[in-house]
């Protein structure tokens, strides 16, 4: 057991509950943020609401992987380094193991049983996406005006089809909070003091160097293991709003230089669809199939590093900007335009990829009554979801 703030948590409780999202997070890095809001803020209670959208926000902000980074600041307020670290581990290592596996797996998932279970979590993740969009906006929307912003990021992103609309909604979001909105009150909880300000500068001086040795490593050349950590460092350092952002950086450094043909690459992207957790774990693919299972691990550990530092290197200043009232009023308008942003993906892949008729549809509507009940936890609702898309394909 741990206290309230948390700071008793053991790393092994930190990497069992992350596992567990590892294992069962499908829907991408929108629909990673329902999951983790509604395991450490709805069921745990690890963090409250107003400190879980302050870490969105940032994560957001950064470039990275927003889902990851997200997952890696609640490790770090629960037990530190451990925990982030912890954190880390349980999220990522089962999706880059099966990227490793993929050659194996993929015959297997071709079809049958493997396609049904795939169907049945990308309903729970429809689920779990659309609780979240309705439990983040009774807290984060409490005007017409908060209510507002959200719409417009919503339409946005919908109308706009571009990756980095998704951060320009951001963007947008923060500059109409500062012009439109009231400032959100001042944070009841203390700032979180698990970076201590030297651990931060040293982050900011260790993210620094690591960019600079990224480009000066020759972007030609063969697929060397400083060549591959190189390539991998500089995708997950220029990288915003993750996810599919980051495919042209990683085929410009993988296909261009000839060290992968494009069917390669397109089927490790593929591959990257079809399992949990982060999609930035497509790197262990890339980088076993230049530099096997060595260079699986450089470009798994390139590609997420350069977020980590900087997230490390930001998080005490962004306590403290937080508190100010302008800052706050930026933020709340950022806030604002993450439900948008939630709330899109919901539409848009999440329903419009995983429902494919009225019976799924009210499997998803099943399982978000369950969640709206907050009568069982996540993993029964898998559970039932993945019964009731086997029982449909049974007799179909």
């Amino acid at each position: 057991m741990s206290t309230k703030d948390g700071r008793d948590t053991r790393a092994r409780d930190i990497f069992g509950a992350f596992l567990r999202l590892g294992l069962t997070a499908f829907g991408g890095p929108i629909a990673h943020i329902g999951y983790l809001r509604h395991e450490f803020v709805t069921r745990r209670g690890w963090l409250d609401e107003v400190r879980f959208a302050r870490l969105l926000a940032l994560c957001q902000f950064l470039p990275g992987p927003a889902s990851s980074q997200l997952g890696f600041a609640i490790g770090l307020h629960r037990a530190g380094l451990r925990g982030a670290l912890a954190a880390f581990a349980g999220f990522t290592l089962p999706s880059a193991l099966l990227m490793l596996a993929f050659a194996w797996l993929a015959p297997r998932l071709d079809g049958g049983p493997g396609s049904a279970a795939i169907h049945g979590l990308k309903l729970v993740a429809v689920a779990v996406v659309a609780h979240g969009v309705l439990g983040m906006a009774r807290t984060l929307l409490p005007d017409a005006r908060h209510a507002l912003v959200a719409v417009l990021a919503a339409a946005l992103v919908l109308v706009v089809a571009s990756p980095w609309m998704q951060l320009g909604v951001v963007a947008i979001g923060a500059v109409l909070g500062w012009l439109m909105l009231r400032p959100s009150a001042r944070p009841a909880n203390a700032p979180d003091n698990s970076v201590a300000p030297g651990g931060a500068r040293l982050a900011a001086l260790a993210f620094a160097a690591l960019l600079a040795v990224a480009f000066l490593v020759p972007v030609s050349g063969g697929p060397s293991l400083v060549a591959i950590g190189a390539a991998f460092v500089r995708a997950g350092a220029l990288v915003f709003g993750g996810g599919h952002v980051v495919l042209p950086l990683l085929e410009a450094s993988m296909v261009a230089p000839g060290w992968l043909d494009a069917d390669t690459f397109l089927a490790g992207y593929g591959a990257a669809q079809a399992v949990p957790g982060p999609m930035f774990t497509l790197s262990a693919y890339l980088g076993a199939q230049v530099g096997g299972p060595v260079g699986a691990l450089v470009a798994l550990l390139g590609i997420f590093l350069p977020g980590f530092l900087l997230l490390w290197a930001v998080l005490p200043s962004w306590d403290r900007v937080a508190a100010m009232p302008r800052a706050r009023r930026a933020v709340a308008g950022v806030n604002a335009a993450v439900v948008g942003l939630l709330a899109a993906a919901l539409v848009d892949p999440l329903w419009m990829q995983g429902v494919g008729d009225w019976r799924d549809a009210v499997i998803a509507a099943v399982g978000f009554t369950i969640l709206l009940a907050g009568r069982a936890p996540l993993w029964t609702v898998a559970w039932c979801v993945l019964a009731s898309v086997g029982v449909g394909l049974a007799v179909a």
